[in-house]
């Protein structure tokens, strides 16, 4: 048993409530154990530079935390005149990762923007946020279905995060705070509904880690993500 009573292989209680904001195209709250992110998925005519007269749309991520979401306040970007190198790496992985989730040619020129902010963390955000973020995304998607705005929706994966680590020696799953803190090896794994992988961020904290110890922890994730998957479906009336 870990520090808050789950068995390794266990999730924490996952909540994910949709239409929390009731302005974008797609929102959602999403609740990991203490870790809550707010996902908006905003529509805008239109794609980059690199994307015009190509036919196809465009998925984009930005990722931010609130000053207090931790045990102490961080100060915002604005103050310190310059973007948060984690929070940029962050919000890169999130687009990546929900771009795995689209047809362009189906969204046609057209970009959608997912907004990830943290509002009370405890490890795992950035799985947090590509899993509410592609709830947000989904929802962004059906309304441009409904509006007749497209025929058909482009979402062609569903798409989910979550992280592992060996703590103790033990492999885990869906480490809070206090786990990653102090984690021999942490890794976050994002995947399709596919079983596919889509990124695998891996690192040896504080000692290495073996063959056996990897597909472990990736047979970890496979079942925490596939869980996680049934949890969108369930919230998504699917």
């Amino acid at each position: 048993m870990r520090n808050d009573g789950r068995n390794y292989d266990e999730l924490r209680p996952v909540k994910i409530i949709t239409g929390y904001i009731i302005h974008p195209e797609g929102s959602v709250l999403i609740e990991m154990g203490n870790t809550k992110v707010i996902c908006n998925a905003s529509v805008e005519e239109g794609v980059p530079p690199f994307k015009k007269l190509s036919g196809e749309g465009w998925v984009t991520a930005e990722y931010s935390m609130l000053p207090r979401a931790t045990n102490t306040r961080n100060k915002r970007d604005i103050s310190k005149g310059k973007q948060n190198a984690r929070g940029v790496e962050i919000q890169r992985l999130i687009g990546r990762s929900l771009r795995q989730a689209v047809d362009f040619k189906l969204l046609g020129e057209r970009t959608i923007t997912v907004d990830c902010d943290v509002i009370q963390a405890d490890g795992g955000t950035r799985t947090a946020s590509v899993t509410g973020g592609f709830a947000a995304l989904y929802l962004a998607c059906e309304k441009l279905v409904k509006d007749g705005i497209i025929e058909k929706s482009p979402i062609v994966n569903f798409v989910s995060a979550v992280s592992v680590g060996i703590v103790g020696g033990k492999a885990c799953l869906d480490l809070c705070y206090e786990e990653d803190s102090r984690a021999e090896v942490d890794m976050n794994v994002v995947m399709t509904d596919k079983g596919e992988f889509i990124e695998l961020q891996g690192t040896g904290e504080n000692n290495t880690f073996s063959m056996d110890e990897l597909n472990e922890l990736l047979k970890l994730a496979k079942a925490g993500n596939e869980q996680l998957n049934k949890i969108q479906r369930q919230v998504l009336g699917l």
